[in-house]
């Protein structure tokens, strides 16, 4: 019997381990990552977080923009008035996941400010893409297939066939943020080959925090980061790499 390998979630081989997809996406690099942060926009009517602002918060900035992401949420779903210990509790145990969370006493009103105000412009960002697209409904959270030793997970949200990865970050996208959508999608196609499902076929990226984003199609992507491979030929690759056929065993 094989020996069984530990499962590791899509958002930290993206992350911790990019020698993982280096080897599918080679031409992930440099000058492709820039080319697509030249097709970056901005949404009307946000006001970007400073870094002035920010730094005005105590807490962990990984913590700060967790707790705007699970207020955002709640506005979504039509949430009007926040409990914020309800919010910090969710945030705590989503960022133990996938680090080392450092667990405030309390919220200061600092902190509750801008994450509201991060909160808020997500929420407007992701109406204005809905109004364009109003008969296809939005999902928090989607879900992301496993395939061998990664483990399942969670996107952030998606909107129809969009999938839709919020970074809130202090610069432009990055091969990183790249790589892990370009994960999700080829864990997404392995999953609807065997359920006949349909994939996204388009991606979004939203910073909030910035008023930035990018919308990528994503075999464009996936052809130009590769080495001209199409789709089979890299889920063939990934399975390859993860060895999904030694984790069944």
């Amino acid at each position: 019997m094989a020996r069984r390998l530990p499962l590791r979630d899509p958002r930290t081989v993206a992350r911790d381990i990019p020698g993982v997809l280096d080897i599918l996406f080679p031409r992930l690099t440099g000058g492709l990552v820039a080319a697509l942060n030249r097709t970056m926009f901005t949404f009307d009517g946000i006001a970007p977080l400073s870094d002035e602002q920010v730094a005005d918060s105590h807490l962990h900035k990984a913590m700060l923009f967790e707790l705007s992401m699970a207020r955002a949420e709640r506005i979504l779903e039509g949430e009007d008035k926040p409990d914020w210990k309800q919010i910090l509790a969710v945030a705590v145990e989503r960022q133990r996941k996938h680090f080392d969370a450092k667990v405030p006493g309390q919220l200061e009103q600092a902190d509750i400010d801008l994450s509201e105000h991060a909160a808020n412009n997500l929420v407007h960002m992701i109406h204005s893409v809905q109004e364009q697209h109003r008969s296809l409904e939005l999902t928090v959270s989607p879900a992301i297939p496993g395939l061998g030793w990664i483990s399942s997970g969670y996107g952030d949200f998606s909107l129809g066939d969009v999938l839709i990865e919020v970074k809130h970050t202090d610069r432009n996208f990055t091969s990183r943020d790249f790589r892990q959508v370009l994960m999700y999608w080829l864990m997404k196609y392995s999953a609807s080959i065997e359920r006949s499902e349909d994939v996204w076929t388009e991606c979004l990226f939203l910073n909030p925090r910035r008023n930035s984003g990018l919308l990528f199609n994503f075999d464009e992507v996936l052809h130009s980061a590769s080495a001209s491979s199409n789709r089979v030929e890299l889920l063939e690759l990934l399975r390859s790499v993860v060895g999904e056929d030694l984790a069944r065993h």
